[in-house]
């Protein structure tokens, strides 16, 4: 074999383990593999005493302003860099302005790196406001 033919196929093998993954998804939207919570049975498990996790991905200015009680800021994008600040015990809810195919995307990211208690909540943080839920202010 010669080499250009060895690189090729080196080429076509990481290719394989880097797409594989993502095949599982062919046919299927990302979201069907995630947990979801709607924004009223968080709201439930909220009154009922349970200990959630907030990841508010919206960008830290919005955060900054207004945010579901508890949450930790953690842009969608700085997720690949900062998980291993989520826990992996306890539900964690992951929510965000964003489109729910992005909320999706790393709570798969996450399960991948061994989390079990990601869910994403589709109506985002205006899902929740629009409910009139409560929110926590940074105060001035």
């Amino acid at each position: 074999m010669t080499s250009g033919r060895k690189t090729n196929l080196k080429l076509l093998v990481a290719s394989i383990g880097v797409f594989l993954p993502w095949l599982a998804f062919a046919g299927h939207g990302v979201e069907d593999s995630v947990d979801n919570l709607p924004a009223d049975r968080v709201k439930q498990l909220l009154d009922a005493g349970e200990k959630l996790t907030f990841i508010d991905m919206r960008p830290a200015k919005e955060y900054q302003q207004t945010r579901l009680p508890g949450a930790k800021s953690m842009p969608i994008a700085a997720v690949a860099n900062r998980f291993s600040e989520i826990p992996k015990t306890g539900r964690v809810i992951l929510y965000c302005d964003c489109k729910p195919y992005d909320m999706a995307d790393r709570a798969v990211f996450l399960e991948y790196r061994g989390y079990r208690n990601i869910f994403i909540m589709p109506e985002g943080y205006a899902g929740w406001v629009k409910r009139g839920y409560p929110l926590e202010k940074t105060p001035r």
